[in-house]
């Protein structure tokens, strides 16, 4: 069976197209797109599109007389269950030609879980821009905790490190605490020199979370260097991470489990691994930090084989 995996962000969509012959993979060509956008966003629809048949036509590698026997993607914002999934499932479909019973798309945090995690349970910690924990239990039960968006649930994302950091420089800035080289560096990376240049950049428009996200690496190296202060927001952020990590431990009861953590603020050895390494030990007796097995676009293709061995 010739099967793809999507993996796709607001940034880029990577593609991996394999044939499942027997008992092994046999990949044929991975290729990438641009990015997808909330479905309900201008253009949203047509975005999807594009990044798919861009992606595959790259992964093809001049293969496109070559037929799908099923896709799945996995997608930033398309919520598991929600009115988005059949919508965003359509899409595929109608975009590779597929059948919608061969056809699947889902939130990218399920299919990190199965690429991570391919043939038993496990829990997924992901720290990036965003942030959100889902677990598996050997039955195939899944619990999800946290990753509510960054205006709703940021604790734990690069995201959350960032804002903290500038509000820190803001304290630092009117001499509620005393002031430090990261507020220098912060200002600087925004192109502020003031408390009034900063709340402009905070409200204009055009800002995302991912602007304040940027600035996570210079909190970070700041409680590196022992700045009580940064420590204790990184701390902070741990424990959230923590915390949703044993909270699905706790309702999938998973006694043992493995804990692997994606997305650059996790990925990375440093204080924040460490600090999550060191709360999880505390918190889940018996859990074990974990590399994850495989990807995102691995994770999406077993889906899609999973997809072709129900039809049979």
């Amino acid at each position: 069976m010739l099967l793809a995996g999507f993996d796709a962000g607001q940034t880029s969509t990577r593609c991996r197209v394999s044939r499942w012959q027997g008992d092994r993979w046999q990949t044929l060509g991975e290729g990438s797109g641009p990015g997808v956008s909330h479905l309900d966003a201008t253009g949203g629809d047509e975005r999807f599109r594009q990044a798919l048949r861009t992606s595959l036509r790259a992964a093809f590698k001049c293969r496109e007389h070559l037929k799908l026997d099923a896709a799945v993607i996995g997608a930033s914002g398309i919520e598991q269950g929600t009115p988005l999934q059949p919508r965003a499932t359509a899409l595929l479909a109608d975009a590779l030609s597929l059948p919608q019973s061969a056809a699947l798309a889902t939130g990218d945090e399920r299919t990190a879980l199965r690429g991570a995690f391919p043939d038993g349970g496990g829990i997924i910690l992901i720290s990036g821009t965003g942030m959100i924990c889902l677990g598996r239990d050997p039955h195939g039960r899944e619990h999800r905790c946290g990753g509510w968006g960054w205006m709703l649930d940021g604790a734990g994302s690069a995201f959350d490190l960032g804002h903290q950091g500038l509000q820190l420089t803001l304290r630092m800035a009117d001499g509620r605490l005393p002031d430090h080289p990261l507020r220098q560096r912060m200002w600087e990376q925004l192109g502020c020199h003031s408390h009034a240049e900063v709340k402009a950049w905070v409200v204009h428009p055009s800002r995302t979370a991912a602007d304040l996200a940027a600035l996570a690496p210079l909190l970070v190296a700041t409680a590196d260097a022992e700045l009580p202060a940064a420590q204790e927001i990184l701390q902070r952020s741990a424990a959230a991470l923590v915390c949703c990590a044993a909270t699905v431990a706790r309702e999938l009861a998973l006694q043992q489990p493995a804990v692997a953590g994606l997305g650059g603020v996790l990925q990375h050895q440093g204080s924040v691994q460490r600090a999550v390494v060191q709360g999880i030990s505390a918190k889940i007796p018996g859990a074990r930090w974990a590399q994850a097995a495989s990807d995102a676009c691995w994770g999406a293709l077993t889906m899609a084989r999973e997809l072709v061995l129900k039809q049979r």
